[in-house]
Protein backbone atom coordinates (compact mmCIF):
# COMPACT_ATOMS: atom_id res chain seq x y z
CA UNK A 1 0.00 0.00 0.00
CA UNK A 2 1.03 3.59 -0.22
CA UNK A 3 0.51 7.15 0.25
CA UNK A 4 1.84 10.04 -1.82
CA UNK A 5 1.93 13.49 0.44
CA UNK A 6 2.69 14.33 4.13
CA UNK A 7 0.46 13.51 7.07
CA UNK A 8 -1.14 16.31 8.58
CA UNK A 9 -2.32 17.56 12.07
CA UNK A 10 -5.84 16.38 12.20
CA UNK A 11 -7.11 15.95 15.94
CA UNK A 12 -10.65 14.35 14.30
CA UNK A 13 -7.67 11.70 13.45
CA UNK A 14 -5.97 10.62 16.24
CA UNK A 15 -6.32 6.73 16.94
CA UNK A 16 -6.13 5.10 20.39
CA UNK A 17 -3.23 2.97 19.55
CA UNK A 18 -4.72 -0.24 21.56
CA UNK A 19 -2.76 -3.79 20.57
CA UNK A 20 -4.86 -5.43 18.32
CA UNK A 21 -5.61 -9.17 18.00
CA UNK A 22 -6.83 -10.94 15.10
CA UNK A 23 -7.18 -15.03 14.81
CA UNK A 24 -3.05 -15.27 13.84
CA UNK A 25 -1.89 -11.93 14.60
CA UNK A 26 -0.46 -9.42 16.95
CA UNK A 27 -0.67 -5.99 15.89
CA UNK A 28 1.20 -3.74 18.39
CA UNK A 29 3.25 -0.40 17.91
CA UNK A 30 6.83 -1.23 16.40
CA UNK A 31 9.04 -1.99 19.20
CA UNK A 32 12.96 -1.39 19.24
CA UNK A 33 13.26 -5.25 19.79
CA UNK A 34 11.98 -5.07 15.58
CA UNK A 35 14.61 -3.26 14.09
CA UNK A 36 16.50 -6.80 13.16
CA UNK A 37 13.19 -8.46 11.73
CA UNK A 38 12.46 -4.76 10.43
CA UNK A 39 15.26 -4.05 8.31
CA UNK A 40 15.46 -7.78 7.52
CA UNK A 41 12.25 -7.90 5.80
CA UNK A 42 12.19 -4.21 4.84
CA UNK A 43 15.69 -4.57 2.96
CA UNK A 44 13.47 -5.94 -0.14
CA UNK A 45 13.36 -3.89 -2.89
CA UNK A 46 10.30 -6.26 -4.16
CA UNK A 47 8.77 -4.77 -0.90
CA UNK A 48 9.80 -1.42 -1.24
CA UNK A 49 9.18 -0.62 -5.35
CA UNK A 50 5.27 -1.18 -4.04
CA UNK A 51 5.07 1.75 -1.87
CA UNK A 52 5.73 4.93 -1.08
CA UNK A 53 7.71 5.88 1.86
CA UNK A 54 9.91 2.86 1.89
CA UNK A 55 13.77 3.45 0.68
CA UNK A 56 15.75 1.17 -0.95
CA UNK A 57 18.44 0.17 0.64
CA UNK A 58 17.22 -0.44 4.13
CA UNK A 59 18.95 -0.69 7.60
CA UNK A 60 19.29 0.22 10.95
CA UNK A 61 18.98 3.65 10.08
CA UNK A 62 15.67 3.46 8.52
CA UNK A 63 14.41 0.86 11.03
CA UNK A 64 15.03 2.98 14.36
CA UNK A 65 13.62 6.66 12.15
CA UNK A 66 10.32 4.38 11.67
CA UNK A 67 9.94 3.32 15.31
CA UNK A 68 11.18 6.74 16.47
CA UNK A 69 8.52 8.33 13.93
CA UNK A 70 5.84 5.91 14.77
CA UNK A 71 6.21 6.43 18.66
CA UNK A 72 5.36 10.22 17.88
CA UNK A 73 1.96 11.51 19.26
CA UNK A 74 0.47 12.35 15.83
CA UNK A 75 -2.74 11.35 13.99
CA UNK A 76 -2.88 8.05 12.60
CA UNK A 77 -1.50 4.82 13.38
CA UNK A 78 1.29 2.35 12.98
CA UNK A 79 1.48 -0.92 13.76
CA UNK A 80 4.48 -3.93 13.98
CA UNK A 81 2.17 -7.49 12.59
CA UNK A 82 3.56 -10.65 14.79
CA UNK A 83 2.48 -13.85 15.01
CA UNK A 84 0.27 -15.09 17.00
CA UNK A 85 0.45 -18.44 19.08
CA UNK A 86 2.94 -21.23 19.51
CA UNK A 87 3.43 -21.86 16.18
CA UNK A 88 3.93 -18.17 15.76
CA UNK A 89 6.85 -17.82 17.95
CA UNK A 90 6.25 -14.36 18.30
CA UNK A 91 8.29 -13.67 14.42
CA UNK A 92 7.55 -10.05 12.66
CA UNK A 93 5.97 -10.33 9.32
CA UNK A 94 5.53 -6.65 8.41
CA UNK A 95 3.86 -3.39 9.20
CA UNK A 96 0.48 -1.88 8.38
CA UNK A 97 -1.34 1.33 9.50
CA UNK A 98 -3.69 4.43 9.22
CA UNK A 99 -1.68 7.18 7.82
CA UNK A 100 -3.62 11.02 7.59
CA UNK A 101 -3.47 12.10 3.98
CA UNK A 102 -4.74 15.25 2.33
CA UNK A 103 -7.89 13.41 1.76
CA UNK A 104 -8.46 11.84 5.17
CA UNK A 105 -7.34 8.95 6.40
CA UNK A 106 -5.95 5.97 4.41
CA UNK A 107 -4.66 2.42 4.69
CA UNK A 108 -1.61 0.93 4.41
CA UNK A 109 0.44 -2.47 4.62
CA UNK A 110 3.63 -4.40 3.83
CA UNK A 111 4.09 -8.06 4.28
CA UNK A 112 7.67 -9.27 4.15
CA UNK A 113 8.85 -11.70 1.34
CA UNK A 114 8.54 -15.10 3.50
CA UNK A 115 5.13 -14.21 4.30
CA UNK A 116 3.11 -14.08 1.32
CA UNK A 117 0.30 -15.35 0.10
CA UNK A 118 -0.75 -16.62 3.80
CA UNK A 119 -3.39 -13.95 4.39
CA UNK A 120 -1.54 -11.84 6.46
CA UNK A 121 -2.07 -8.54 4.87
CA UNK A 122 -6.01 -9.10 4.55
CA UNK A 123 -6.21 -10.28 7.87
CA UNK A 124 -4.48 -6.74 9.43
CA UNK A 125 -5.87 -4.87 6.59
CA UNK A 126 -9.92 -5.93 8.28
CA UNK A 127 -8.63 -5.36 11.55
CA UNK A 128 -7.04 -1.82 10.50
CA UNK A 129 -10.73 -0.78 8.82
CA UNK A 130 -12.24 -1.69 11.87
CA UNK A 131 -10.52 1.08 14.27
CA UNK A 132 -10.74 2.96 11.51
CA UNK A 133 -14.34 3.69 11.51
CA UNK A 134 -14.89 2.83 15.38
CA UNK A 135 -12.10 5.36 16.26
CA UNK A 136 -12.61 7.83 14.30
CA UNK A 137 -16.00 10.08 12.67
CA UNK A 138 -14.31 9.35 9.34
CA UNK A 139 -17.04 9.41 6.64
CA UNK A 140 -14.64 7.65 3.76
CA UNK A 141 -11.20 5.57 3.86
CA UNK A 142 -8.86 5.06 1.56
CA UNK A 143 -6.02 2.78 0.02
CA UNK A 144 -4.08 3.20 -3.27
CA UNK A 145 -2.43 0.45 -4.90
CA UNK A 146 -0.05 0.49 -7.36
CA UNK A 147 -1.47 -0.87 -10.58
CA UNK A 148 1.39 -3.81 -10.94
CA UNK A 149 0.43 -5.32 -7.49
CA UNK A 150 -2.37 -7.70 -7.86
CA UNK A 151 -2.28 -9.14 -4.24
CA UNK A 152 -2.80 -5.70 -2.59
CA UNK A 153 -5.58 -5.20 -4.74
CA UNK A 154 -7.43 -8.54 -3.79
CA UNK A 155 -6.90 -7.67 -0.40
CA UNK A 156 -8.52 -3.74 -0.74
CA UNK A 157 -11.32 -5.76 -2.26
CA UNK A 158 -11.72 -8.45 0.31
CA UNK A 159 -12.10 -5.60 2.64
CA UNK A 160 -14.83 -4.27 0.73
CA UNK A 161 -13.06 -1.01 -1.50
CA UNK A 162 -14.37 0.25 -4.31
CA UNK A 163 -12.55 1.95 -7.26
CA UNK A 164 -12.37 5.61 -7.19
CA UNK A 165 -9.84 6.34 -10.30
CA UNK A 166 -6.18 6.25 -11.30
CA UNK A 167 -3.70 8.55 -10.20
CA UNK A 168 0.03 8.83 -9.91
CA UNK A 169 1.97 8.77 -7.00
CA UNK A 170 5.97 9.51 -5.55
CA UNK A 171 7.53 6.57 -5.09
CA UNK A 172 11.49 6.96 -3.24
CA UNK A 173 12.03 3.49 -5.27
CA UNK A 174 10.50 3.33 -8.36
CA UNK A 175 9.70 7.33 -9.52
CA UNK A 176 6.50 7.95 -10.36
CA UNK A 177 4.30 5.31 -10.85
CA UNK A 178 0.58 4.96 -11.44
CA UNK A 179 -1.98 3.90 -9.35
CA UNK A 180 -5.32 2.63 -8.38
CA UNK A 181 -6.95 4.94 -6.18
CA UNK A 182 -9.99 3.16 -3.59
CA UNK A 183 -12.17 4.17 -1.05
CA UNK A 184 -14.56 2.56 1.77
CA UNK A 185 -17.77 4.41 2.93
CA UNK A 186 -18.82 4.12 6.44
CA UNK A 187 -22.19 2.86 5.18
CA UNK A 188 -20.89 0.06 2.93
CA UNK A 189 -18.44 -0.51 5.98
CA UNK A 190 -21.30 -1.13 8.32
CA UNK A 191 -22.57 -3.62 6.32
CA UNK A 192 -19.50 -6.01 6.05
CA UNK A 193 -18.83 -5.45 9.67
CA UNK A 194 -19.55 -9.05 9.99
CA UNK A 195 -15.75 -10.12 7.79
CA UNK A 196 -16.21 -13.92 6.46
Amino acid sequence: MIADKDDSEDESLFINRQVLTTRRLIMRSPRECDISDLVTLADNRHVAQMLARMPHPYGEAEARAFIAMSALKKPGASYALILAGPEGNGAFVGCAGLNVKDRGLELGYWIGEPFWKQGFATEAAHALVDLAFRSTGIAVLYASVRVINPASRRVIHKCGFQYAGQGMMNSLVAGQVPVERYRLDRRTWESLRNWS
